[in-house]
């Protein structure tokens, strides 16, 4: 498989894939073969089930949010991603290098990957109940649900600065002017 995999790709493709997404050939290649271990239709897409089938993903208790933000990065009626846009997608989680600044992969791009996580509505702000729906997922039935409504309400008296209720993108990222996380919304993928 791993030569078939490697044979699907033309350097041009890799090439294209390189400037745009900033992984090396050898991780390219590499990704695309597990690409293409998980595309048990042949189709060359992945579809959210198989998405899902990453055991990464699997055990993270945010895994399907994360699943849900690649496939809407591409459109509300993308059931399936081909391998250019599981590639954007898996940028996002590269680490920064500072002299190689790339569109896809940089400080506010993780920024806006994390505000969209809590933004289960894609209305542009985070309310309490959606801040209650992910706090779910991570933390399951391990704390009350007082504990949690107390969380949600003194995250948000601390990041809204215009006092809506609400947190906007704005308020988000302010909250992470101090954050690293340029490290902390990374991956480390294989040379």
């Amino acid at each position: 498989m791993g030569n078939r995999s490697s044979l699907l790709l033309r350097k041009e493709e890799i090439a294209q894939i390189r400037n745009e997404t900033g992984f090396t050939a050898n991780q390219i290649e590499r990704l695309y073969s597990r690409f293409t271990s998980l595309d048990r239709g042949d189709l060359g897409t992945l579809s959210r089930e198989d998405l899902l089938r990453i055991p990464e993903l699997a055990i993270n208790p945010l895994g399907e949010r994360i699943v849900d933000l690649f496939h809407a990065d591409f459109g509300n009626n993308c059931d399936r991603i081909n391998f250019l846009q599981f590639m954007r997608g898996l940028s996002k989680f590269r680490p920064i290098r500072q002299n190689k600044p790339n569109k896809q992969n940089n400080r506010m791009e993780k920024v806006k990957f994390a505000f969209d996580m809590y933004d289960v509505d894609n209305d542009g702000m985070i309310s309490k109940d959606e801040l209650l729906v992910i706090l779910h997922m991570m933390v399951g039935a391990n704390i009350s649900e007082e504990q949690l409504s107390i969380i949600a309400d003194k995250t948000i008296s601390e990041a809204d600065v215009d006092e809506d209720g609400l947190i906007s993108f704005d308020e988000f990222s302010k909250t992470f002017e101090k954050s690293d996380i340029e490290h902390k919304m990374s991956i480390r993928f294989l040379n």
